[in-house]
């Protein structure tokens, strides 16, 4: 069954769909209500503003109908509540204007402000219950919360699924059955039968990421691994060539590098290093080992404009080795080239974004696979080296340093490096934090830079206008850039709207120095290196994490020139003005735990496959380790079964 087959869903709404990353009916059915507000029938006597009522009452208007944007409309009415009149608007409703008459009964639900009524909901005749439980779920300008949940319950008509959690657990906790849970959760019955379906869909969603975690480490102590002779002498050697000197950390990280190459274990590695650390080096270092061993080494970057950037970089340090880049823009006559070249081992070195491991795409004695940006090398890939008979040494990077506590049992199957220490020569980017109100000082500042000849990234919350909400969309905000500095200096737009391509094209061109102003949303690249850009400018800064926004300040200070952050923003200050006092982003990423818990700690690119549903890595941190502990003991009287492997492939995306 496909998303098209349920009642309602045409060729738009499946789009509408896709932008909330729902592309099939799993999707669908797990896109869970983020809260659950419990709403009560009122007394108006003692409501106040901002409160959620149900009120009933007699229509005593005709419902007139105001249109504005694009396709938008609000729908006004009277109702008599015998006590008092009050208005009623709603949204986007036009459709219910021939039902609404003038007499009949009406019960409204919505929220009350200063003597009308925003509805959300109407019912046509009167609630048996005395409350109602809404249930809510992030949305956007094209649907809205109750058209998901009607989409979801329509699915769910005919959505079959076995239980993944075993038995033998199941009942240990006395778990509902998994489609028992999922109904619930979107159609709950009662607050107890609720509670119930949320423990055994969030046990559910840990055991699966935990059951991976279980696996991997177990294929990797039965993998043996390459072993290497290389003198660290030569490594030594290779290092004191730079033009830099390594950071006490990275020394220990290239150590820590150099002693699994040489061993007999298969390396299985995550480098966390904080923005402008010196990851890339360290990745350098690993693959010149790898060169000296005779082996070839690939790179996969999440983007072609990274991967161009790793390119050029190996290249002016690695030599006298044959390095060579394929994406999907390389033409297919140079792409036959490359292939045969590195059949024949003519390539030492293989510089990509996924094309690097498609099924044409031929090694001759493939020995270590660098990833930057640590969740980007999935099941796909690692499967197709597989089925090609390849186990190479692994070496991730990542810029989102998280606590080394809740590393451990999220990267349990890895080995973590930690490079902390910032290169010297770097200055420390000077983080303002201001006022909307104070925006003509902000202004100033980037003409100031903009006469430097320096450039300037501009970060929106929003790809695009919403009607809930008074945040900065990123197309307003490039218009308002356009007014107040346009006649001065170059301004592009990037937002995660567009196609990989032309994200592609607007960045070059920023690097290139063809645009002075980037306006964008958070779909800058993690690891993106333009050093001419000296100031990052984030409006509503409140709606983001710490870990998200240091990372979003990691895309200047890339060289010796002095840069700057700036977050706008009237909410939340005290929170933000840690950001202000200091750079370190493993203590930033301490504090974001404390504050936030989990979800923003996996950052702008690394949330797709990190970001839990459901559970939260601190306020849930012993149920991770119970499930850990439950699935050890699992393990010792049962092996995984053929339906849980089948299972595993088919929900956790987690490798």
């Amino acid at each position: 069954m496909s998303l098209e087959d349920i009642n309602g869903i045409g060729k738009k709404t499946l789009t509408y769909l896709n932008n909330l990353g729902i592309y099939n009916i799993d999707d669908l059915v797990t896109y869970y209500p983020y809260r659950y507000d419990i709403i009560k029938r009122s007394n108006l006597d003692i409501i106040k503003d901002n409160d959620k009522i149900i009120i009933d009452g007699i229509i005593e208007s005709i419902p007139t109908i105001y249109y504005y944007g694009k396709r938008k409309n609000v729908m006004n009415f009277r109702i008599n509540t015998t006590s008092i009149m009050l208005l009623v608007s709603i949204y986007n409703r036009a459709f219910l204007k021939s039902k609404l008459k003038v007499g009949e009964y009406v019960t409204v639900i919505g929220k009350y402000s200063k003597g009308k009524v925003i509805a959300s909901d109407l019912k046509l005749s009167r609630l048996a219950n005395e409350t109602k439980v809404e249930v809510i779920y992030h949305g956007n300008n094209k649907i809205n919360s109750s058209e998901i949940n009607k989409y979801i319950l329509n699915a769910l008509l005919f959505y079959k699924t076995k239980d993944i959690i075993p038995a033998q657990l199941k009942d240990k906790y006395n778990f509902l059955n998994r489609i028992d849970a999922i109904n619930e959760i979107h159609k709950p019955t009662s607050s107890n039968k609720l509670k119930s379906a949320i423990n055994t869909l969030k046990y559910e969603e840990i055991f699966l990421f935990m059951l991976k975690i279980h696996n991997l480490k177990k294929n990797r102590k039965n993998m043996d691994g390459i072993r290497r002779n290389i003198n660290k002498n030569e490594v030594d050697k290779f290092i004191s060539t730079l033009p830099f000197k390594l950071t006490n950390d990275q020394i220990k990280a290239t150590n820590d590098i150099y002693e699994d190459l040489i061993s007999k274990n298969r390396m299985n590695r995550l480098i966390q290093g904080d923005v402008g650390s010196g990851k890339t080096i360290v990745a350098i270092i690993a693959l010149y080992i790898n060169y000296l061993s005779g082996y070839q080494g690939a790179l996969m970057a999440p983007t072609e404009v990274l991967a161009n950037q790793h390119f050029e970089n190996i290249k002016k340090y690695i030599k006298s080795a044959n390095i060579e880049i394929l994406s999907g823009s390389t033409k297919k006559s140079e792409k036959k080239k490359i292939i045969s070249r590195l059949q024949n081992k003519e390539i030492d070195i293989l510089i990509g974004t996924h094309s690097l491991f498609s099924d044409d795409v031929i090694y001759n004695n493939l020995g270590l696979v660098i990833t930057d940006e640590q969740h980007r090398f999935g099941v796909n890939q690692r499967a197709s080296l597989k089925n090609k008979g390849i186990t190479p040494d692994t070496l991730y990077l990542s810029a989102t340093p998280i606590p080394r506590t809740y590393a451990l049992t999220i990267y349990g199957d890895m080995d973590i490096s930690n490079i902390k220490t910032i290169p010297s020569g770097k200055k420390e980017i000077i983080t303002i934090l201001k006022k909307n109100s104070e925006i003509k000082d902000v202004l100033q500042m980037m003409l100031d830079e903009i006469k430097k000849k320096h450039q300037i990234y501009v970060i929106a919350p929003l790809a695009m206008e919403s009607d809930n909400t008074d945040l900065e969309d990123v197309n307003a905000l490039y218009e308002k850039m356009n007014k107040a500095l346009g006649k001065v200096c170059k301004i592009g737009l990037m937002s995660g709207k567009m196609n990989s391509k032309d994200k592609d094209e607007v960045m070059e061109k920023f690097k290139n120095k063809e645009i002075d102003i980037l306006v964008s949303t958070t779909v800058i690249e993690v690891g993106v290196d333009v050093k001419n850009a000296t100031m990052i400018v984030i409006f509503d800064s409140f709606q983001f994490g710490l870990s998200t926004l240091h990372q979003l300040r990691g895309r200047v200070g890339r060289n010796d020139v002095q840069s700057y952050c700036i977050l706008i923003s009237d909410k939340e200050v005290s929170r933000l003005k840690i950001m202000t006092s200091t750079t370190d982003g493993f203590k930033i990423s301490e504090e974001d735990f404390n504050i936030r818990g989990s979800g923003d700690l996996f950052g702008i690119k690394q949330s797709g496959d990190m970001a839990f549903k459901l559970a939260n890595i601190k306020r849930d941190y012993q149920l991770f380790l119970k499930v850990k502990e439950d699935i050890n003991n699992y393990f010792k009287n049962n092996n995984i079964s053929d339906e849980l492997k089948n299972i595993l492939n088919k929900y956790s995306k987690l490798d």
